[in-house]
C-alpha cells in the first residue's frame, strides 16, 4: 500500500484518540454535500485492542477473534469495520456537530480480516434525494487488505440534518418491498446453525443483548472527544430525545454475531446483509435479535444461498430494525458455538 492516506496523528496526551485521521471541519448540511464526493483512502490496522473494543461492544469473545480460526489465524469480527466505514465522512464533515440519523444499511461480507493486517478505507457520497421532507445522502464504500482482496463493502441512507426526536420512531419500511413479518413455526424448533436442508421457517435461536452507556460511548467515538446523540446525553436532550440512542450500526453488529453463529465461515465469505432502522432504542434497554429462514435450498451440500428474515425487537416489543440475509452455508460441523 502506498503511504499516501489520512494517517492518525502521534499519539500524545494533548491529542485526541482519532481512528480515522483529522477531523473534517465542514458544517454536515445537506446542501454541503456533493456528488460525487470523496472519502480517504485511509489506511488502518486492525490490531489487538480494536478486537477487544468490538468484543466488548457486541459482547462477543469468540476464540476464532483470539486464536486459530478455520482461516489459519486469528480473524477480525465480521463487522468490525463497519462502522469505520460509515464514519469515513467525518474526514471532511465535522463529527460533533451531526444531527443526522441512519435510516438503511447494506452490508456485503467477501473476505476476512486477519488480525493485525493493514487495511484501506475508501468511500464517496454517490447520491442525494429528499423523501417527506428530509434530506438524505447515500454512501458507498469499501475495506480491502494488504492483498488487495475486498472484505466488506457498504452502502447507507442517512437523513444529512434533523430533529431525531421528530423523526425517530416514525419511519416505516417501504411498502414497494416485501415486509418482514416477524413470524417463524415454534414446533420445529430453534436451531443455532443452518444449512442447505433447514426448513423453511425454521427460527435461529434468539440473542439477547442488553444495551448499555458504555457500549455505547465506545461505538460512537466518545473515546475520540466526539460527542453526539448515541455517546452525550445534552446532545440527545437537545435533538428531542429523552436519552442517547443506540447506533444504528451498533445494532448491525450485534445482528452480525447472530448471523455468524447461524451461517458460520461463510458469512464472512458470501454474507449479505440489508436492515432498515424503524423504531428506537435507548442505553439500558435490552434487545432480541431473530433470524427465520425464508428461502432454503433443497440439495444439501450445494453452493445455493440460504436466506433468512432478520429482525430486532426493542424492550417494548417494537420491530427496531428489520431486514433479510444471505449466505452460501457449509456444513453445520463448521459453525461458531457462541
Amino acid at each position: 500500500m502506498n503511504p499516501q492516506t489520512h494517517s492518525p496523528p502521534p499519539s500524545t496526551a494533548a491529542t485526541p484518540r482519532n481512528v480515522l485521521g483529522i477531523y473534517g471541519r465542514k458544517e454536515p448540511l445537506f446542501d454541503s454535500v456533493e456528488i460525487p464526493e470523496e472519502f480517504g483512502p485511509v489506511d488502518l490496522i486492525v490490531d489487538s485492542e480494536k478486537v477487544k473494543f468490538f468484543s466488548y461492544i457486541t459482547d462477543d469473545w469468540h476464540p476464532w477473534h483470539y486464536g486459530q480460526s478455520p482461516f489459519g489465524r486469528p480473524i477480525g469480527h465480521a463487522a468490525i469495520l463497519a462502522n469505520d466505514l460509515l464514519q469515513l465522512f467525518t474526514l471532511t464533515y465535522d463529527p460533533s456537530r451531526v444531527v443526522g440519523l441512519h435510516t438503511e444499511e447494506m452490508l456485503w461480507f467477501d473476505n476476512p480480516v486477519f488480525v493485525g493486517e493493514r487495511v484501506r478505507l475508501r468511500a464517496s457520497y454517490v447520491e442525494k434525494l429528499e423523501r417527506r421532507g428530509q434530506g438524505y445522502v447515500v454512501m458507498e464504500a469499501s475495506a480491502c487488505g494488504e492483498d488487495g482482496r475486498t472484505i466488506v463493502r457498504h452502502r447507507g441512507w442517512e437523513i444529512m440534518r434533523t430533529v431525531p426526536g421528530d423523526v425517530v420512531g416514525r419511519q416505516s419500511a417501504d411498502s414497494t418491498v416485501r415486509k418482514v413479518e416477524g413470524r417463524f413455526r415454534p414446533d420445529l424448533g430453534f436451531v443455532e446453525a443452518i444449512d442447505n436442508g433447514t426448513a423453511k421457517g425454521t427460527p435461529v435461536r434468539p440473542l439477547h443483548y442488553r444495551v448499555t452507556q458504555p457500549q455505547m460511548s465506545l461505538f460512537s467515538r466518545a473515546g475520540e472527544y466526539v460527542r453526539n446523540i448515541h455517546n452525550d446525553l445534552e446532545k440527545a436532550q437537545a435533538a428531542g430525545l429523552h436519552g442517547p440512542l443506540i447506533q444504528g450500526q451498533q445494532l448491525v453488529c450485534v445482528l452480525s454475531r447472530l448471523l455468524t453463529r447461524a451461517y458460520g465461515v461463510a458469512w464472512f465469505t458470501s454474507g449479505r446483509l440489508h436492515v432498515k432502522f424503524l423504531k428506537p432504542v435507548f442505553a439500558g434497554e435490552t434487545i432480541t435479535v431473530h433470524a427465520v429462514v425464508v428461502e432454503p435450498t433443497v440439495d444439501e451440500g450445494s453452493s445455493e444461498e440460504v436466506a433468512l428474515e432478520v429482525w430486532i425487537r426493542n424492550e417494548r416489543n417494537e420491530m427496531a430494525v428489520a431486514g433479510w440475509a444471505h449466505a452460501r452455508p457449509g456444513p453445520v460441523a463448521s459453525r461458531l458455538d457462541n
